[in-house]
């Protein structure tokens, strides 16, 4: 008898593994609703609780929702059960590319496409301050006309990772595929790290094996950090010269990525209408690093505003990390949503914070002002936990739309739920654009009663 496939949340028909690592099974899936072939990554709780990578996870998925491009495997959703987190992802039908180079070189007009399909996706997520850190063939997939996508983005950094010294300082990767500054442990330029992983991959392409290789680790970093390699007699010049500008060891005088744009080599089989395509997915992504809001202005402000608080601006990070369908702080923990409400407001900041300070004022509350856009009400009689404490924290997504969060610092969550809903949310009503989460409801109500009606 046939075993019944297995579904996940009345939405994805589960069914052949396609791989698995140590936290990690990937499957393929089919959508219920409208049959499109998917992927879905299974990824178990316990054990990256256990390893302490929960931050890992939560940036692979805010990363994943900035590099939105024709080139990178495509992130649809994020679904969270009491023991997996589930990423529902493309399928790239061709597996990973490793399995074709595995067989032996590659064609040069065919390792010539891949490459430069892989330069277009490597050089955008740059341009959305996100580094890879971990290119290599087992992370290259292809869809089912041969197109590369990368996938893999667990090692990535977004540019805020960065330190005081404007490097990145984890060292992490594959042996073979990383770069000589990684190993030195100095810190490192993510951009310059990730286009020498992408000569290495040239390289594999064409030759059919690494250009750095020793059973010995140390004495394989010594090979990387001096750039010990040689060409194959099959290389043609202009690849010879690209690689040895690609795999310098220097990364202050490694080429850049507009320069390999640029090389005779590269520009070979490009035509108009593939460097029209990456300019184009190159605009329509654009919103997605700024956020917008209700009027649809899309540049967050970063000069100060003209009144007294000032609250922060929120980064792309942040933004993608708070947004509706992508909230990633109940992925891990039972009880995080039951103490943070935010909302969005299109009042001033001054106008919210006034606001705050009357409803206070009404539910006897002592405010407390932190900082810039922080404010602490306290309750003056002791509760069931001690006295009950919520922070209020504002931030300026654009000049004319603002995100208030507010959390229980203090006191009894069913205390704080209760005066949330009864008392805060009727009070603040008027200067609400929507509370997080409203909008999906309003969506469902509305499609009901179209299909009642």
């Amino acid at each position: 008898m046939e075993n019944k496939p297995r579904v996940l949340t009345q939405k994805y028909e589960l069914g052949r593994l396609l791989g698995q690592g140590t936290f990690a099974k990937v499957y393929y899936a089919r959508s219920i609703r409208t049959n499109q072939s998917v992927a879905v990554k299974a990824i178990d709780k316990e054990k990256v609780l256990r390893v302490g990578l929960v931050d890992q996870i939560k940036r692979e998925i805010s990363v994943m929702r900035l590099v939105k491009h024709p080139n990178i495997v495509q992130l649809y959703e994020v679904l969270a059960t009491r023991s997996k987190i589930f990423f529902v992802l493309e399928y790239a039908k061709g597996g990973e590319l490793f399995n074709k180079v595995a067989k032996g070189k590659l064609k040069e007009d065919v390792a010539r496409m891949y490459f430069q399909q892989l330069i277009n996706a490597v050089d955008f997520c740059h341009s959305r301050g996100v580094y890879h850190r971990d290119i290599k063939p087992e992370n290259l997939l292809l869809d089912e006309n041969e197109n590369l996508k990368i996938s893999d983005f667990g090692l990535s950094a977004l540019a805020e990772c960065k330190r005081q010294d404007g490097l990145l300082h984890t060292t992490c990767g594959t042996p073979a595929y990383v770069a000589p500054e990684v190993i030195n442990r100095k810190g490192y330029d993510g951009a310059k790290a990730d286009i020498w992983s992408c000569g290495v991959v040239l390289y594999v392409l064409l030759a059919g094996y690494l250009p750095f290789h020793d059973s010995n680790l140390m004495e394989l970093y010594r090979k990387i950090g001096k750039a010990e390699f040689k060409c194959p007699s099959w290389f043609p010049p202009e690849v010879r010269r690209l690689l040895c500008r690609i795999l310098d060891p220097n990364p202050a005088t490694r080429i850049s990525m507009a320069k390999i744009k640029e090389s005779a080599w590269f520009r070979k089989g490009l035509n108009s209408k593939q460097s029209k395509s990456e300019t184009e997915a190159r605009d329509i992504a654009a919103p997605d690093r700024d956020g917008s809001g209700p009027s649809g202005n899309s540049n967050i402000s970063s000069e100060p505003k003209e009144e007294l608080t000032n609250p922060p601006s929120l980064n792309a990070f942040d933004i993608i990390s708070l947004s509706a369908g992508f909230d990633l702080s109940g992925l891990f923990e039972e009880d995080c949503r039951k103490q943070e409400a935010r909302f969005t407001s299109v009042q001033p900041a001054s106008v919210i914070i006034a606001k705050l300070e009357d409803m206070a004022r009404r539910l006897k509350l002592k405010v407390k002002k932190k900082d810039c856009g922080l404010l602490r009400m306290e309750g003056l009689e002791e509760g069931r936990k001690g006295h009950l404490s919520i922070d209020a924290e504002i931030f300026e997504i654009t000049p004319n739309f603002h995100l208030v969060e507010l959390k229980k610092s203090n006191g009894d969550t069913m205390e704080y739920q209760q005066l949330l809903n009864e008392n805060i949310r009727p009070v603040l009503q008027d200067i609400v654009w929507i509370w997080q989460g409203e909008r999906e409801q309003q969506t469902q109500q509305q499609q009901l009663q179209e299909v009642s009606s």
